[in-house]
């Protein structure tokens, strides 16, 4: 089974072509140009270098949410076209969950965060089992400081990742101490790779059903909201 995976649901754009338990070609791009600029390149070449079109991948996957509004709306948009022209199916991935996958086997609870704007970040905790990746906490929209004293309640080591971590690690190394860890690097961000791993475990839908999930409303459906109450 063949997967193409794709995610554009932070500052990283980056897609890779799976088959079975092999990484075939992953690329990854934080250079702050804009997705619409820099996904469709980025598909072509790991499809090019992994000599296939887009007619040979038998699933098209794609972090659908939560994240940036404008960067989901690319990313979802992008899978779904080629999934219809492809004729092939499609899953949309949750972007926490997927990128607990960047630390297969962590023994520690897992705790993606991103920068959700108004003293947010999006959320979850994750731990593996026996091998088994089990959500401890769904994704939410939450305060860092009630993710992070919920997950003093814990005490436990916690791994933080995500582009939430330069924007809040001080104030998570205030709160939990020594039972904060933060993930290198490398696997600090979203991965195609694990979105395709993700993916694997998820019901396929057709193009049409593939969707962005935002998680809160947009701050113009807010601020019309606001206007509307005055």
């Amino acid at each position: 089974m063949r997967i193409l995976a794709v995610d554009t649901s932070s500052a990283v754009a980056t897609a890779a072509v799976v088959e079975d338990d092999k990484l075939v070609c992953e690329c990854e791009l934080n250079n702050g140009l804009t997705h619409s600029q820099t996904i469709l390149p980025i598909i072509d070449g790991v499809l090019k270098k992994s000599g296939l079109s887009p007619r040979d991948i038998d699933i098209f996957a794609v972090a659908s949410g939560p994240g940036s509004f404008t960067g989901l709306r690319i990313g979802v948009t992008t899978v779904k076209g080629l999934a219809h022209a492809a004729d092939k199916p499609a899953v949309g991935v949750n972007t926490l969950e997927a990128m607990a996958y960047n630390l297969p086997l962590c023994q520690y609870i897992i705790s993606p965060i991103m920068d959700a704007r108004r003293g947010q970040v999006y959320n979850a905790f994750y731990k593996f089992s026996d091998g088994v990746l089990t959500t401890l906490e769904k994704p939410r929209a939450v305060s860092l400081e009630d993710c992070a004293k919920q997950l003093k309640e814990y005490n436990e080591k916690v791994v933080f990742l995500g582009d939430g971590v330069p924007v809040f690690r001080q104030r998570i190394s205030e709160i939990l101490g020594e039972l904060a860890l933060f993930a290198p690097q490398n696997v600090c961000m979203q991965r195609a790779s694990s979105v395709a791993e993700a993916a694997k475990n998820k019901k396929t839908l057709g193009y049409a059903e593939l969707v962005p999930n935002y998680f809160r409303k947009s701050q113009a459906e807010r601020e019309s909201e606001e206007r509307g109450k005055k």
